[in-house]
């Protein structure tokens, strides 16, 4: 019999972890205490990393056609450009780029793929109280008008945002520190003679306001506002209060301007929960770690949460593992949190340095050696997040950590392959949450992926031989595309690994 999940948050996160318990029958529901799916977009940056996670469950769809590339990131000290990022040019190499898309879209596709799997989300529901036990979680939750009422489920997780109750409930802590006191966003429609396809900044006095382009004649602009503006402002004094400013530092007139979408403030804080996982309580997303939006790496970061935890729930669920994997999703992704968000932090301070000295050493020091290629390259890798590895993780291999080439740990990149039945597909595209043997020789890939089925579950097992070859090695591709393991042909050492991996001692 399989476990029951129960999944509080309907953002990218919480609906790509459904999707992915869903596609193997995985019991799972999804409650959110919005009454209703979000239309604004706050979000909206869709990174690499974060395109891979949906092609592989089947939920990127159209995504990469109705968004616009961010290619351009232009930061101007008044009227002044110190600095563009011509991120198409950094990584002419790389197939896929950066995305400029809305998160409520992202959220729309997830969501119509989970509803092909016979999934839904429960909205207006909140969760009030949880309680735990060693055979699971009962949680009482309040539906909008209606009585309390408890459900009972194997697994909760907590996908509810920077404000997670279940972190709360769960009792863990959730430390760090304010980034940034205060800004101002708006969302509008008009016609603006700035680049389509990217990003605009104005850096004045450790102040700044940034425009970004969106598809339909739609900008996003936030700044920081000083710091004797009233607490409280309405809708519309925010909007007037923006736009005065973009125009102001921009030099371009508002009356072009049709429509304000939408009109926010918020604070940006750097945090970290103090762990993901409270026996049968676990985190991810915003609930367990919040940084800077500069790069964009929130949504990603989370819907990289997603799938690490999935595969391992997964396997745990249908008894094919021990509950102790679940200890290596905190082990694989919280240093990687860590490592976004002191990433994120550090390009705050340099960008928007709040003392004169600092600004001389960003403008004489910094942006010149921003403006080298192999240096712009290297940004985009990061924020990317296609140079994610688990070399040195809880399921790395030791002794594959000083081979040479792709190692135990490292992300898998994508290529063109054909199925035992000789049809064409991509790694990428094939995986679908499932693991895949990967050897130049269809024989040898067949009896390793045999041996895999043994532990893992024919169903979850795929043999796979690249168009190219390229290794005398069979690699074990994880269902996020992680290599688990590689190594000359010997079905007894991978299944050695595998038992080593699903039951530690």
């Amino acid at each position: 019999m399989t476990d029951t999940v129960l999944i509080a948050g309907a953002g990218p996160t919480g609906l790509a972890l459904a999707v992915h318990l869903a596609l193997h029958d995985i019991p799972v529901r999804v409650i959110d205490a919005a009454p209703a799916p979000a239309t604004t977009s706050r979000a909206l940056g869709l990174q690499p990393r974060g395109m891979e996670v949906l092609e592989r469950i089947g939920a990127l769809g159209d995504l990469p056609q109705r968004s616009r590339s961010s290619l351009t990131m232009s930061y101007n000290e008044g009227r002044r450009t110190v600095l563009r990022l011509h991120v198409g040019q950094a990584v002419a190499d790389q197939p896929k780029q950066a995305l400029l898309i809305s998160q409520a879209e992202v959220e729309g596709t997830l969501r119509r793929r989970l509803a092909e799997l016979g999934g839904q989300v429960e909205w207006d529901t909140r969760l009030v109280a949880a309680r735990q036990d060693d055979a699971g979680v009962t949680a009482t939750v309040r539906p909008a008008g209606g009585a309390e009422r408890p459900i009972r489920t194997h697994w909760l997780i907590g996908c509810d945002g920077a404000h997670s109750t279940v972190r709360g409930l769960a009792g863990i802590g959730f430390p760090g520190r304010k980034l940034l006191e205060r800004l101002l966003m708006v969302d509008v429609r008009a016609r603006w003679p700035l680049d389509g396809n990217g990003s605009t900044t104005w850096m004045e006095a450790g102040h700044m306001l940034s425009v970004t382009a969106l598809p339909d004649d739609t900008w996003r602009v936030f700044t920081e506002p000083p710091s004797q503006l009233p607490d409280q402002l309405s809708e519309r004094e925010i909007g007037d209060r923006v736009l005065s400013e973009f125009s102001r530092r921009s030099g371009i007139g508002l009356d072009t301007v049709t429509d304000i979408r939408w009109a926010s403030e918020f604070r940006i804080h750097r945090r970290l929960a103090d762990a993901y996982r409270r026996g049968r309580i676990l985190l991810a997303g915003d609930a367990a770690h919040i940084q800077s939006p500069t790069g964009g790496q929130g949504q990603n970061t989370g819907l990289g949460d997603a799938e690490n935890l999935a595969w391992k729930l997964v396997l745990v669920a249908r008894g094919r593992a021990g509950r102790r994997l679940l200890d290596t999703y905190e082990g694989e992704r919280r240093p990687l949190a860590r490592k976004v968000l002191r990433a994120t932090s550090t390009a705050v301070g340099i960008m928007l340095p709040n003392a004169p000295w600092k600004r001389l050493l960003r403008d004489h020091v910094v942006l010149p050696v921003v403006r080298l290629p192999a240096v712009q390259r290297r940004l985009w890798l990061a924020a990317s997040q296609l140079g994610v590895s688990y070399r040195g993780g809880p399921l790395a291999a030791a002794e594959h950590r000083w081979s040479p080439g792709l190692r135990p740990g490292d992300r898998m990149p994508d290529l063109a392959c054909r199925r035992p039945d000789g049809s064409g597909t991509t790694l990428h595209a094939a995986i679908r949450g499932r693991w895949v043997v990967l050897a130049d020789d269809r024989h040898v890939a067949a009896r390793h992926a045999e041996a895999a089925a043994a532990r893992l579950g024919a169903d979850l097992v795929l043999a796979l031989t690249p168009v190219e070859p390229g290794s005398p090695d069979v690699t074990l591709i994880r269902p996020d595309g992680h290599i688990g393991w590689r190594h000359h042909p010997a079905p007894d050492r991978l299944t050695t690994w595998l038992n080593q991996v699903l039951w530690p001692a």
